[in-house]
């Protein structure tokens, strides 16, 4: 993979040395570029719009090598020939599918015009999981093309979630020893953040993996990440997190962001109403119910907080970690009420049992 470092020359990606080593091999040379997007971290991006006189292009330096950027093709080929709306990367003038400047991989796509999905509207929330449904659907069998490489994930949560619920239990020693301020703050919520881990924790001991379908994912389908047309197809972007994995992850990590907003906060109902669309298409099982109630149960943003400021406790800002620390918590009424009502939806429409809550 490609990855930055100390003596790494960042004028390599200033807009000047692409447009003259990297958009000749386009044949777009005469363009106006304008870098929109850089991230110099371990995973090194740029993100650059590219306007031709009648195009738009979006070229991107991507972090990973040869054989997951062929993966990556595959994936987006793969949705296309299924009519799901997805940029295709453009071929250069030599017909490859990407330039290769100084050691680092570019792809370029062209530039899909709309807006991002606006969570506030539920149509667009709808459109959104329809078509995470299609993906799935018509992903079950995807293979990528020779020479790529076959990225595949499996997200055990219950052992994850039992590795958090303890550095939970951690976290709360290091805040009695402590006794600061983000320590006091820690723990005013903390044994409601401990039921919710606990229950998450619960939940998903009970799930039987192989009842969770497995497809190609995109992994990071988020709003900025769904872009709504002039004539409202929903387009998806960025396929760059992509990989073989439960389908619920996806699912579990939509709804998540979706529902931390303050204007959708733990809409049970919202809630319901998405994954009713997304049954549409392929039903979930009760397992797979069972996963989005226990991933959206763990109190994630409370648990890496809390570790990271334990973690790091002589070097970060404590100013910082304290303001994150209440922004995580000041829902959490909300999202216990939440996962009381959805426990009850998922009880009912499977006629089964999730835990005993007494």
């Amino acid at each position: 993979m490609t990855y930055k470092s100390k003596s790494f020359d960042i004028n390599l990606l200033s807009e000047e040395n692409v447009k003259k080593y990297v958009l000749p091999k386009y044949n777009l040379q005469n363009t106006e570029v304008y870098q929109i997007k850089f991230k110099n971290t371990d995973k090194q991006r740029a993100i650059y719009k590219v306007v031709d006189e009648n195009e738009t292009y979006c070229l991107k330096k991507v972090y990973f090598d040869k054989s997951e950027l062929l993966f990556v093709y595959s994936a987006i080929e793969w949705l296309y020939r299924y009519g799901i709306n997805v940029p295709r990367i453009l071929p250069t003038k030599d017909r490859n599918r990407f330039v290769n400047y100084n050691n680092m991989l570019f792809i370029l796509t062209p530039w899909v015009l709309g807006d991002k999905c606006d969570y506030d509207d539920k149509k667009h929330v709808i459109k959104s999981i329809e078509n995470l449904s299609n993906m799935h659907y018509y992903c079950k069998n995807f293979t990528p093309i020779k020479g790529g490489y076959r990225k595949e994930k499996k997200d055990i949560l219950f052992k994850s979630y039992k590795k958090h619920f303890y550095q939970l239990i951690k976290c709360s020693n290091y805040a009695f020893k402590c006794k600061d301020k983000f320590s006091d703050i820690f723990l005013e919520s903390f044994d409601k953040n401990l039921f919710l881990a606990n229950i998450s924790v619960q939940i998903s001991s009970t799930i039987q993996n192989f009842n969770l379908k497995r497809c190609l994912c995109h992994l990071d389908y988020v709003n900025k990440n769904i872009i709504v047309d002039y004539k409202n197809n929903i387009w998806t972007i960025d396929f760059d997190k992509c990989a073989i994995e439960y389908r619920v992850h996806d699912i579990s990590y939509f709804l998540r962001r979706l529902l931390r907003r303050s204007s959708t906060n733990w809409d049970v109902d919202l809630t319901i109403d998405v994954l009713n669309s997304y049954d549409e298409k392929d039903p979930l099982t009760f397992d797979e119910y069972k996963y989005i109630l226990s991933y959206l149960c763990f109190p994630q943003k409370f648990w890496k907080i809390s570790k990271d400021y334990y973690n790091n406790i002589k070097k970060c800002n404590k100013h910082s970690f304290q303001k994150i620390l209440n922004k995580s918590t000041e829902n959490i009424n909300n999202q216990m009420n939440f996962v009381y009502k959805f426990s009850k939806h998922i009880e009912n429409k499977f006629n089964k049992s999730l835990i005993d809550y007494n």
